[in-house]
């Protein structure tokens, strides 16, 4: 059995404020996670914190590129540096955010020791980029895009490793029924994408089994698990950015983790986008530390 390490990762430089003048709460995170108990009850070590660079998007406007970049690039180095020196020592990082560009720290930490896969399981794809969008901005919603080399080389070439990640290495799941035209994209590029109406279909246990399986291939030494909180339905699940509906309940999502984290190929875990600002009681919290517990421990 690999050691778990409980690694926190409070940023929100990916995402945009709520309301004028606030940042977003994401950061708290890992610390309502925590409250939970979530170290002890994997029975995880600790891995301390990578503490962000201050969110503060100065002047930027509209046309500007990825806001907070600089603070992206030089955390997204610090975080790998992290998780490299985890997964190189054979331990299981479970990363706890933040927004979703904490997710290029593990890419860019397994790029510099191989060739990784990921299943991100997620309400979207967040694969905004300047060929699709002129809205380009928030790396919380591109960083897969980022991460695959599309997008501003200041954050797609970190190290003069671009891509981090190869389309064909990608696995989606959660995306909802209605994003038609991510998920077009998406199978032109050959990515796989299930959405939440096909993981009711095909079974969500049976696909996660499928797919650990197919990463047991001698190109590559292993895969990431990101976990972004809205791909919970919001009545389970309101604590998000962009509670958008008819997602997974938490039956379903467990049962889709469970074969993906247990699988000796499966390098690490992130967990991210649930805001404890949006939670006042700690209901979701408690629901969403239920979920990565039960999925690790028997």
């Amino acid at each position: 059995m690999r050691n778990i390490v409980v690694v926190d990762a409070p940023s929100n430089l990916g995402l945009r404020p709520p309301a004028p003048g606030t940042v977003p709460g994401c950061h708290k995170l890992a610390g309502a996670l925590r409250e939970q108990g979530i170290v002890r009850r994997l029975g995880a070590l600790e891995g301390g914190v990578v503490v962000p660079p201050r969110y503060d998007r100065g002047d930027w406007q509209e046309g500007d590129g990825v806001f907070n970049a600089g603070a992206i690039a030089s955390y997204t180095r610090r975080l790998a540096d992290r998780i490299e020196r985890h997964v190189r020592a054979g331990e299981l990082p479970v990363v706890l955010g933040g927004d979703c560009s904490i997710q290029l720290g593990a890419s860019l930490a397994l790029r510099r020791i191989g060739r990784y896969g990921l299943v991100a399981v997620d309400a979207s794809a967040d694969f905004r980029h300047p060929g699709n969008s002129d809205r380009v901005g928030a790396a919380g919603g591109e960083e897969l895009a980022l991460a695959t080399g599309r997008g501003q080389r200041d954050l797609t070439d970190l190290e003069g490793l671009r891509p981090y990640l190869r389309d064909e290495d990608i696995r989606l799941f959660g995306i909802r029924d209605q994003f038609e035209d991510e998920r077009a994209e998406l199978a032109a590029l050959k990515i796989p994408v299930v959405t939440v109406g096909e993981l009711r279909t095909w079974g969500a246990d049976d696909l996660a089994q499928v797919t650990a399986l197919s990463f047991e291939t001698p190109e590559l030494a292993g895969f990431w698990v990101h976990l972004d909180a809205d791909v919970l339905d919001p009545s389970v699940m309101p604590a998000v950015d962009s509670p958008d509906p008819d997602g997974l309940l938490p039956d379903e999502l467990l049962a889709l983790l469970r074969p993906l984290v247990r699988s000796p190929h499966c390098v690490g875990l992130n967990v991210t986008i649930y805001d404890p600002d949006l939670d006042p009681d700690g209901t979701a919290g408690a629901l969403l530390t239920d979920l990565v517990v039960d999925a690790f421990v028997p």
